[in-house]
């Protein structure tokens, strides 16, 4: 019951009007101004975010032609970059029309958008002045409306991982980096002992997040959340999420939380970009209340559904997306 990502698509296949033939189109990557067949597309063995992960990325979702949240990922990314005081090669409007530019050349409706950014070309050393120039990539892959279906029907399993999240002095979790490396460790524990993830506690011992995504709980028709402060990082979907409790018309706190709250609550589920919402019923082989997804979680995730390819809830990219806004 696992939510990672499938094997991405390396080809679109089009259909010509004239004969219907199928015509194998390979796509494309936005690689430092230039769009490449994305069986070429590659950056340098000496590139800072390859030899020391030094660099920024954000995963973004299209749906129906929507860039959701796009505004909302864009802010991340560049105050990502700030805080690491790396410079993004291009302004956000120039980021935005490349982002859109990227999209309409692999004619996508639905998919998933990679945005990276690297501190660029250097030597095996780890000073940064080294690199001049830092580099972009966009890469944008399609993905299945239908995706993590039987994940979102079933829930998923978790385990409490012994590794800790980073503290927020060290390499926050605030800052959405290259090095997943925390989170990589924790995921590997959690597929040892056939768990589908992993719930990661901050240094005092409260619940942070799980490894790529946002943990939320229900208790008493109130929803939880644990706060930036437990080395989280603020997720856009966790953004969007919470303002969906609230218009749902539940009680939506962010405070410290524990295992012994997450085991003992009526209902969990994690957000992510990729994941959107996926229902928690079991951690540490202990069920959350009746080991299904609960009421007030599929609630969210219905309401989800609805805004997710809403155009004025992200950056319409065809036409008849743009024309949607208007008439709303």
């Amino acid at each position: 019951m696992s939510f990672q990502f499938k094997e991405p698509v390396l080809y679109v296949a089009l259909r010509t009007p004239r004969e219907g033939k199928l015509v194998v189109k390979e796509a494309v990557v936005y690689v430092n101004g230039d769009w490449v067949p994305k069986s070429r597309a590659s950056v340098s063995v000496f590139d800072h975010g390859l030899l020391y992960g030094d660099g920024v990325f954000e995963g973004i979702r299209v749906y129906d032609g929507v860039i959701f949240q796009f505004k909302e990922h864009l802010d991340r990314l560049y105050s990502s970059a700030k805080t690491i005081k790396l410079a993004v090669p291009l302004s956000s409007e120039e980021m935005t029309e490349a982002v859109v530019e990227t999209v309409k050349r692999n004619e996508l409706k639905d998919a998933y958008i990679r945005l990276v950014v690297t501190r660029g070309l250097g030597d095996l050393g780890v000073d940064p002045r080294k690199c001049r120039k830092s580099s972009l990539i966009i890469i944008t892959e399609f993905v299945d409306p239908s995706y993590g279906v039987i994940a979102k029907q079933r829930g998923i399993s978790a385990i409490i991982s012994s590794v800790r999240r980073d503290p927020v002095d060290a390499t926050s979790h605030e800052i959405k980096s290259l090095n997943y490396l925390n989170s990589v460790m924790a995921k590997i524990e959690a597929v040892d002992v056939g768990a589908d993830d992993a719930l990661m506690l901050d240094r005092s011992g409260f619940l942070s997040e799980a490894t790529t995504t946002n943990l939320f709980l229900v208790k008493n028709e109130e929803v939880f959340t644990p706060p930036s402060s437990a080395g989280i990082l603020p997720g856009v979907t966790r953004k969007r999420t919470i303002k969906l409790v609230r218009e749902l018309g539940y009680n939506m706190l962010e405070r410290a939380l524990t295992p012994y709250d997450v085991v003992n609550g009526d209902e969990a589920f994690l957000t992510g970009t990729l994941a959107e919402i996926v229902p928690l019923v079991r951690v540490k082989g202990i069920e959350i209340g009746d080991g299904e997804p609960g009421p007030i979680t599929h609630q969210i995730m219905d309401a989800f559904v609805r805004v997710r390819s809403n155009p004025t809830e992200g950056l319409p990219v065809y036409e008849e997306s743009q024309k949607a806004v208007t008439r709303r």
